[in-house]
């Protein structure tokens, strides 16, 4: 069985100001041409469909447009809510969406229901786990302490108390929207941590013959049988060095899996760019990067003057500008921005406490911190799912 393996489309997303949605509507077009001409038996969405609980009118308008040209195919649609999506109003109507072959997957009590497809080899049992908010999903899947591990791997024994009870040799495929440990984040995800954890480990999925990731959005191979198919365009600088792709994953007899990287349509490739603003708009080197969407860091001591207008000259399509002047580390006038980067939420309130008190916090401390974290993102992720 032949099964395309895409996430993260971020519907109605922009790029630094950027509206994305003539892009999207084109990586849906360039989905559909491959579908039809690679012979796909099935699609998998790997959540995050949407970039925000409450999509904007476009945005909701291209992902209509993309279920009626799937279901037109009469191709298998499996798709999962993501952490940005509401899973309410993804999975409004998926009865009936689901009588034209697209299965829309956003309950976690269905964790253990799979859509089951099959070809002249057998079964293939496809199940669909949304994105599991630890606070929200406790008690749906009894579970003592609410962190991304222990919810994952609840969800997952339902998937095998599943297919334990079906025929020898069903092959089975998971999707899950979550941090895998070994994954390579960017900047363009929203961070999902639980108790200073946000990554579960790959073995959670075993006994399974492939799992369809989404969240992160750079294409990877956790394992041959673990995959990330990456956001199908950039969200953001960070992603400046991703190769923007769709898995084809063939499932062979025996459930075994061979996969090919398809290349998505990029409007404009990424470059980022750091050097004094003379340098800059002289050097020969960066001729390739002219028709870029460009991120400009300049280290001038003293800020030009002009900047931008003087940048776009050259590089037209400069849509982020930077100023991280050389200086030693110690020196006062390093920016905050740049003394916090790479640093997480804990650690900075941590850092915080140690230079008003002198001393850091104790491990009761850190752990008051964490929760206090931990309650303020649990409750963010309540009202979003409210609203």
């Amino acid at each position: 069985m032949r099964l395309l393996h895409t996430s993260d489309w971020h519907l109605g997303r922009a790029f630094h100001r950027v509206n994305m949605l003539g892009a999207q509507a084109e990586f849906i077009a360039h989905l559909v041409t491959t579908v039809r001409e690679r012979g796909v038996d099935a699609v998998l969405v790997s959540g995050d469909v949407y970039d925000r609980a409450v999509p904007p009118l476009a945005a909701v308008e291209l992902f209509d447009d993309a279920l009626h040209r799937l279901a037109d195919l009469g191709v298998p649609t499996v798709m999962i809510s993501g952490n940005h999506d509401s899973a309410r109003r993804l999975g409004v109507g998926a009865g009936l969406i689901g009588r034209a072959g697209i299965h829309l997957r956003t309950e976690p009590s269905a964790a253990g229901t799979p859509v089951v497809l099959s070809d002249a080899h057998g079964d293939v049992a496809l199940y669909g786990l949304p994105y599991l908010e630890p606070a929200l999903v406790r008690d749906e899947f009894g579970v003592e302490k609410a962190g991304h591990e222990a919810v994952l791997a609840a969800a997952m024994d339902r998937v095998r108390a599943d297919l334990a009870g079906r025929a020898p040799g069903t092959r089975s495929v998971v999707l899950a929207h979550a941090f895998v440990t070994g994954g390579e984040p960017s900047d363009s995800e929203r961070d999902i941590t639980v108790g200073g954890v946000a990554a579960v480990p790959a073995g959670v999925f075993d006994g399974v013959d492939y799992v369809a990731l989404g969240h992160l959005h750079g294409c990877q191979t956790l394992t041959d049988r673990v995959r990330y198919s990456g956001s199908p365009l950039p969200y953001s600088f960070s992603e400046a060095a991703h190769r923007k792709s769709m898995w084809l994953v063939d499932l062979a007899a025996d459930g075994s899996v061979t996969a090919e990287r398809v290349d998505c349509p990029v409007p404009r490739p990424l470059a980022r760019i750091r050097g004094a603003l003379e340098d800059l708009l002289a050097d020969p080197e960066l001729a390739r990067h002219e028709e870029a969407w460009v991120e400009a860091t300049l280290t001038d001591p003293v800020r030009p003057a002009e900047p931008m207008a003087r940048l776009t000259e050259r590089f037209p399509h400069t849509l982020s500008l930077v100023f991280a002047p050389d200086r030693a580390e110690d020196d006062p006038e390093v920016s905050y921005a740049r003394r916090l980067a790479g640093r997480s939420d804990q650690q900075i309130a941590e850092d915080f406490v140690a230079h008003v008190r002198g001393a850091g916090p104790d491990a009761h401390e850190q752990g008051v911190l964490r929760d206090a974290f931990d309650a303020v993102r649990s409750d963010e992720a309540v009202r979003e799912v409210a609203r």
